[in-house]
């Protein structure tokens, strides 16, 4: 039976050799890149480095993964930072940090942002570390391998379309063609890949799946002559293609249940990693390593959580599964403060409120351990780790942040170090810094009423 009550979470106390073998394994963080020396210790020689956040929109998680972002380009020869967005979105960053437009702005490359939920790639922690990534690129030298920012996920359906087909049209019209008319299976939809999705899971209308394919699998047959950057273009566009089909399926399945859905989404965030790591590899003449930022929902191994108990996996346990002790995992958690959400889907980002964690939870385990910050990496734990792997109660704060069922949409049981191989905790914590003018409001919430705001 499970120990905890579902409606409010874990109701004993933390034992307190627990919380003292917590405090003793923790490494104080003191806002210096410092910090950061004995994650990369435990770093090692690991290829893919996942960096997650419990938010989609809390400064101190991008401060930290941009830091230790920089240090891993610096230090361990890292070549690429691959990150929870679509494709053809991120590159417009990857022009912009290898300086291919001499004189882009940073903001102006990250207007390539547009949908939902916009602040979080358009802030200002990010556009330092792009800014950053440009500098650090042509500083360099001409023939040296650059650092690039590339997007993994698959929401730029029409989008990834539009890019095959540019592609196509310099350098085979009659191949552009095809490629439009195989497409054009989309346009009765309009601009909405989720109305294709529902006429086709409900039998209204026919898929387009064999239109997808039949394009990727063209692509995939072109031979290419001209150099490098020729080279770089066809895997561009053979990476929208493919994101093409896989947004094909993602949109037909989201009608079937979430756990498929999330699935297909997961898989193509790490078959997109491995063929980034694979071609960068293959261009620079060695194996490539690449810093990978998402959600803590997608890195953390799904084998040690409730979703994955439901039959959910995640982009972290693919790496693992595939790459071993290739893969290096961080975590981030925070107890409270403010961060940037929306209170639904396609509403403006404001400055919310973040409730004090809930009883029983591992963010409030890590408050009893006060400090304000600190780096927990489970190699230390020693005698805790067991007190640890007790499933407890975790928060996940996505794009949408509702306060008033907080236990219900925004927790779920984990073995927390069996998730992640380091975590890194700030108690207090405050909101990204966004770049729009309609998001990062202050927004109160209504007072605090748990349980009863249900």
């Amino acid at each position: 039976m499970n120990p905890f009550d579902e409606d409010k979470g874990d109701t004993r106390d933390f034992r307190p050799e627990l919380i003292e073998g917590v405090r003793t394994a923790a490494i104080a963080l003191k806002d210096d890149d410092s910090d950061f020396d004995a994650l990369l210790e435990g770093i090692g020689d690991a290829r893919f480095v996942l960096l997650g956040e419990a938010t989609h929109g809390t400064h101190e998680f991008y401060k930290a993964r941009a830091a230790l972002t920089r240090r891993l380009i610096v230090e361990r020869g890292f070549s690429a930072v691959a990150v929870e967005a679509d494709w053809p979105d991120a590159l417009r960053i990857n022009q912009y940090v290898h300086a291919e437009e001499m004189g882009e702005e940073a903001k102006r490359a990250l207007d390539t942002f547009e949908r939902f939920p916009r602040w979080m790639w358009r802030n200002q922690e990010v556009l330092e570390l792009v800014e950053w990534m440009r500098a650090h690129n042509a500083a360099r030298g001409k023939d040296a391998p650059k650092v690039g920012f590339y997007g993994l996920d698959l929401y730029s359906l029409h989008a990834s379309m539009r890019e095959v087909v540019r592609y196509l049209e310099p350098r085979d019209p009659v191949a552009a063609a095809r490629a439009r008319d195989r497409y054009a299976c989309f346009d009765r939809y309009g601009t909405d890949p989720q109305a294709y999705g529902h006429a086709s899971a409900y039998g209204f209308a026919d898929t387009c799946e064999s239109a997808v394919i039949a394009q990727l699998m063209e692509l995939r047959e072109r031979v290419v002559m001209d150099g490098v950057r020729e080279e770089d273009a066809l895997f561009y566009a053979e990476q929208n293609a493919r994101l093409a089909r896989d947004a094909e399926a993602y949109y037909r399945t989201m009608y079937a249940g979430r756990d498929e859905s999330w699935n297909l989404r997961d898989t193509h965030m790490a078959d997109t990693a491995d063929a980034l790591a694979e071609y960068l590899g293959r261009r620079h003449g060695n194996p490539a390593r690449l810093v990978i930022w998402a959600h803590n929902s997608h890195l953390g191994d799904a084998r040690a959580t409730q979703m994955g108990d439901q039959g959910e996996l995640n982009l972290g346990q693919l790496l693992r599964e595939r790459h071993g002790k290739e893969t290096y995992n961080v975590g981030f958690t925070t107890y409270s403060g403010t961060v940037i959400a929306a209170r639904e889907w396609d509403m403006p980002g404001q400055r919310r409120r973040v409730r004090p964690a809930l009883r029983g939870s591992y963010e409030t385990l890590f408050h009893e351990v006060g400090l304000p910050g600190f780096l927990l990496r489970m190699e230390d734990l020693g005698e805790a780790g067991s007190g640890l792997r007790e499933r407890r109660l975790e928060r996940a704060i996505g794009v949408i942040y509702a306060p008033h069922s907080e236990r219900h949409s925004h927790y779920f049981y984990a073995d927390l170090p069996a998730q992640f191989d380091a975590v890194l905790h700030y108690d207090v914590t405050r909101a990204v810094h966004p770049l729009d003018r309609d998001a990062g409001h202050e927004e109160e919430d209504a007072a605090d009423t748990w349980p009863f705001g249900m």
